[in-house]
């Protein structure tokens, strides 16, 4: 196994760690989209998907939708910790530690997307 694959693997057991920790996640489905596996909430209307995919670089890219504000939001509050794609994406490269608190708050964000702005746009 590759030092991507390896690292692949850490990132996407994290996601499956965070969503049996995080309440109102439940189970998640797999599947592939656009060739990379990426890993949702069964239940509809939870939270947005998480995608990973290996690169030709030697680094592995955690991908979120990118008409969320998931990725603006993340560099609000990590702007030191990760290296960023734009608005799609957190960069991993091979070879570094898995920031794992900081990792497992924004998939958890990403996991409860939809169920947390239909609660903040509820009036009090």
């Amino acid at each position: 196994m590759t030092g991507a694959q390896t690292l692949f693997e850490s990132l996407r057991s994290l996601i499956f760690e965070t969503a049996h920790e995080t309440e109102g996640v439940g189970a998640l489905t797999e599947s592939l989209k656009w060739g990379e596996p990426s890993f949702a909430p069964a239940r509809p209307r939870v939270g947005s998907s998480v995608r990973l995919a290996i690169r030709d670089d030697d680094t592995v890219a955690m991908l979120f939708i990118c008409h969320t504000n998931l990725v603006d939001r993340f560099r609000e509050l990590y702007p030191e910790t990760f290296a960023f794609d734009g608005n799609r994406a957190l960069v991993f490269k091979t070879g570094n530690a898995i920031p794992a608190a900081e990792t497992k708050h924004c998939i958890a964000m990403a996991l409860t997307y939809f169920r947390n702005r239909t609660k903040a746009s509820q009036p009090i």
